[in-house]
């Protein structure tokens, strides 16, 4: 995860502009674990939205959306669940791949916090994925319940999207997702200048964990179960 703060934008200019020399990957990527739809499962983004309209704050603080925003997002808990209302700013970490490289992400890291079956980071530009704060005084997410492999139902507008946690970032900002998360939700996945502004819910089912990590499939899967039992139980 990044810090996009305004100095590192400025001083990220050279990066920028060759980024805009390269041309966008507009096909869609090849393997049934790439998300297909904007609405997956069988959860509306309206039912779960219902279900988080008040905050139980379990931080002890709250979170910047970016380096440069005041702090004002708290964590949420739910029975099953942990969420926040946030931004979203791309994550392109992890292996290199035809959109996530140094030359289109000027924050590139070719890793991630956690890794594939494999042993190999993960790939944003193809999983969804989202990155929590690492742990810390205002809040830790391991001892919540958070795993790395965890289902995440990331809400905007009126799709809902399945990912998984798969990176970690600064310990005071919150609302980032990889690449494959924004696109399937039809936000600009450019990580150089794409991401939304706000307008994202991020739903995280505390105790689970997708096997393997790197299964779309699965994390889908499993999501749309935990997704019913959340409105069963809230």
């Amino acid at each position: 995860m990044r810090l996009r703060s305004l100095t590192l934008a400025a001083a990220s200019g050279a990066a920028l502009l060759a980024a805009a020399a390269l041309p966008a990957n507009a096909s869609g990527h090849p393997g049934t674990d790439t998300p297909a739809s904007a609405q997956e499962g069988t959860v509306s983004a309206s039912a779960l939205l219902a279900k988080v309209t008040s905050c139980s704050q379990i931080s002890h603080g709250t979170y910047k959306t970016d380096d440069e925003t005041s702090a004002t997002v708290p964590v949420c808990g739910k029975n099953g669940a942990v969420f926040w209302k946030a931004d979203m700013d791309i994550d392109c970490d992890g292996r290199r791949t035809t959109d996530c490289n140094e030359n289109r992400d000027p924050w590139f890291q070719a890793d991630t916090a956690f890794h594939q079956s494999d042993g190999k980071p993960l790939k944003a530009e193809s999983l969804p994925y989202v990155v929590v704060p690492s742990s810390s005084g205002i809040w830790n997410y391991s001892g919540a319940g958070v795993k790395g492999g965890g289902v995440v139902a990331v809400v905007h507008g009126n799709k809902v999207e399945y990912a998984v946690v798969g990176d970690t970032g600064p310990t005071k900002i919150i609302g980032e997702a990889s690449y494959a998360t924004a696109k399937a939700l039809g936000i600009d996945p450019d990580p150089a200048t794409g991401g939304a502004d706000s307008g994202v819910t991020y739903i995280l089912f505390t105790n689970s964990k997708v096997s393997p990590i790197e299964s779309h499939s699965a994390a889908v899967s499993l999501g749309d179960k935990l997704a019913k039992q959340f409105l069963a139980n809230n």
